[in-house]
C-alpha cells in the first residue's frame, strides 16, 4: 500500500505565505506525476498544479505567478509554495499521486486546511 502524508497547512493572513509538503511512503517502484487539488466551501474539487517526474509543470490559472509545485523524486516528496495568498485561496488542500506499485494507481492525502484571512 501506498500513503501520503501532508504538511503545512494553517492560517495566514492575506499577501502570506505558505509551504505545502506530501510525502508518499510505501510499496512505490516510480511516481508518474505529483498533484495538488483544493475543495474550497461549497465549490467542487479543483486542480492547483501538477508535476511530471521530469519536472513539467502545470497550473491552474488563478494560482500562476502565485504557487510553485516542485517535487524531489529521491524523497517521493512534492510541494507547493503559496505565496501572495488570497482569501479565495482558503480550502482543503489535497495530495495525489498516480503510483507504480507494479500496477499504477492514484492515491490521495488526508488534505490540509488553508485559511486566508482578509
Amino acid at each position: 500500500q501506498v500513503q501520503l502524508v501532508e504538511s503545512g497547512g494553517g492560517l495566514v493572513q492575506a499577501g502570506g505565505s505558505l509551504r505545502l509538503s506530501c510525502a508518499a511512503s510505501g510499496n512505490i517502484r516510480s511516481i508518474l506525476i505529483m498533484a495538488w487539488y483544493r475543495r474550497a466551501p461549497g465549490k467542487q474539487r479543483e486542480l492547483v498544479a501538477e508535476i511530471t517526474g521530469r519536472g513539467t509543470s502545470n497550473y491552474v490559472d488563478s494560482v500562476k505567478g502565485r504557487f510553485t509545485i516542485s517535487r524531489d523524486n529521491a524523497k517521493n516528496t512534492v510541494f507547493l509554495q503559496m505565496n501572495s495568498l488570497k482569501p479565495e485561496d482558503t480550502a482543503v488542500y489535497y495530495c495525489t499521486a498516480r503510483v507504480n506499485t507494479g500496477v499504477y494507481n492514484d492515491y490521495w492525502g488526508q488534505g490540509t486546511q488553508v485559511t486566508v484571512s482578509s
